[in-house]
């Protein structure tokens, strides 16, 4: 138990061990919450709607991957490895987009050019022979 957790509150150790297990822990808590006494399953939809716990995107704060990428280690050598592989992969990324348009493009001139060529036949074979 670390510094933190050891001097909460009983509520906020609970509410802790409840977010390690995600949403899953809250309905779960919930429900039992109902079947042992309706009041505690009450106030605990309740905290979960009001506290945010249903409809965030997680119960426990994530960190975003931008963050990390731009959060300094410390170590200079490895923040320079660091920056040079997240350009590079920019770069390849970019080079895949810029690929997949290509390919898309080609894509869409065979198919345009199997149309035109069906459509010059179609035509060829409508036209009256002329003698």
């Amino acid at each position: 138990m670390t510094t933190a957790t050891a001097y909460a509150s009983w509520p906020q150790r609970a509410e802790n061990w409840l977010d390690g297990y995600g949403k899953t822990g809250w309905i779960a808590a919930m429900i039992l919450g109902f079947i042992a006494f309706w009041p505690i399953g009450l106030a605990l939809l309740a905290y979960m709607i009001w506290g945010k716990k249903m409809f965030g995107t997680s119960c426990r704060k994530k960190i975003s991957h931008a963050s990390i990428a731009t959060r300094s280690s410390g170590n200079a050598a490895f923040d320079a490895y660091k920056s040079d592989m997240l350009r590079r992969l920019e770069d390849e990324q970019a080079a895949f987009d810029a690929f997949l348009t290509r390919l898309r493009e080609a894509k869409d001139k065979a198919e345009f050019d199997q149309f035109m060529d069906e459509n010059r036949r179609k035509r060829a074979q409508d036209l009256p022979v002329q003698e």
